[in-house]
């Protein structure tokens, strides 16, 4: 993939995620990391393909099936980077 200058609408060809701005600015996120942020903004783009599909818990929650494995190969991390992100997003809530 070549990453040149765009011209025109030449970045139109590329999709993006979106990181919630106030992970980024907002004081009380600075203790999270920035590969869990972005761990974070894959997850809320399987949120609104799962939202898209209707699935939801009992709760009108909108379940993320999200498998560790995945995550891995997304992240490109190993199993314990992928599990640490996920256990940082615990403990310290996003």
């Amino acid at each position: 993939m070549d990453f040149n200058n765009f011209y025109g609408r030449g970045a139109d060809q590329f999709a993006f995620y979106q990181i919630p701005q106030i992970l980024i600015t907002d004081e009380k996120f600075a203790g999270i990391t920035m590969e869990s942020k972005i761990l974070y903004s894959l997850m809320l783009d399987r949120a609104s393909l799962s939202a898209k599909n209707g699935w939801l818990d009992e709760d009108g929650k909108v379940f993320i099936y999200y498998k560790l494995d995945r995550i891995m190969t997304d992240m490109h991390c190993a199993n314990q980077k992928a599990t640490k992100m996920l256990k940082e997003q615990e403990e310290k809530p996003v």
